[in-house]
């Protein structure tokens, strides 16, 4: 099934000419600092990834390596992971838009989803240019459980002098499906659903942005498939807070995450995590 889930997502590239509307290639890193955990101190995230527009068709492809210093006891060796996040979008007229997700676990030397898949497919409805709406569905495959995720989401655009903005609203359903008993799962519940909101903004050559999610969830797909919660951690509160600035075919920006956790295997719900996130974007 991964083979036949690639080839879809690789094919149409094969017929493409050397047409490309825009494109743009990007990394970023991450500096996590852990509260309150019996398992974490802190963790470095670095990423790369390139994103690539021709006729009908999108691609994006994003890289992510990860080493974290863990406490030890209980854990016997700091937490290194990396991952690879595909995306495929094909628009179908001019209203309805086709979106397949991929994503894979390539290595985790401490998480039983070590080597797990996730797989997504989706359609998006623009109503016009302000205003649209994307249904996403997820499934997460690993050795000892499964995770089902529905996400629906409600995009609005407007202008106001020379501000654009952009506000978005998503419903995430999660449904986890334990086939044999293990840590991970064993304190989590069997539903969650929750909600986020996002703002942007854009004058001139400056971006601002904002977000919060509430309500519960664990082993969630985030960020439009480009990132999943892959380790035994129950998410209660999460706001964050972002500017940036374009400068010729660069755009930069610095993000400050909040989020509020509980480590499932041990039911230590007095976690807090702070995130400091570095972007860079290259646009040709």
């Amino acid at each position: 099934m991964k083979k036949i889930f690639l080839l879809l997502i690789l094919y149409p590239q094969f017929t493409l000419a050397e047409e490309i509307i825009h494109s743009s290639v990007s990394s970023y890193f991450e500096s996590k600092d852990y509260s309150g955990s019996v398992q974490k101190e802190d963790a470095l995230v670095y990423g790369v990834g390139v994103d690539v527009h021709y006729k009908d068709y999108a691609y994006k492809l994003n890289y992510e390596s990860a080493k974290a210093q863990t406490k030890q006891p209980p854990l016997k060796n700091d937490l290194n992971y990396q991952k690879i996040f595909l995306k495929y979008g094909h628009t179908l007229s001019e209203h309805f838009e086709f979106n397949t997700n991929y994503i894979n676990i390539l290595h985790d030397n401490i998480a039983i989803t070590d080597n797990g898949n996730v797989y997504g497919a989706g359609l998006t409805y623009t109503l016009n240019k302000k205003l649209s709406t994307n249904f996403t569905q997820f499934y997460s495959d690993y050795d000892d459980f499964n995770v089902n995720q529905s996400d629906l989401s409600i995009h609005y655009k407007t202008k106001i002098d020379n501000i654009k903005f952009g506000i978005s609203s998503i419903i995430k359903y999660i449904d986890i499906n334990e086939e044999t008993k293990n840590s991970f799962t064993k304190n989590a519940e069997n539903h969650y659903i929750s909600s986020g909101l996002k703002l942007h903004s854009h004058y001139k050559t400056y971006h601002f942005g904002a977000g919060a999610y509430f309500g519960k969830r664990a082993f969630a797909v985030m960020s439009d498939g480009f990132k999943v919660q892959h380790h035994a951690m129950e998410f209660n509160k999460t706001y964050a807070i972002g500017v940036g600035k374009s400068v010729d075919n660069f755009v930069v920006r610095m993000q400050y995450i909040y989020q509020e956790a509980k480590e499932l295997p041990i039911n230590n719900d007095n976690v807090t995590i702070q995130v400091f996130r570095f972007i860079a974007n290259y646009r040709f």
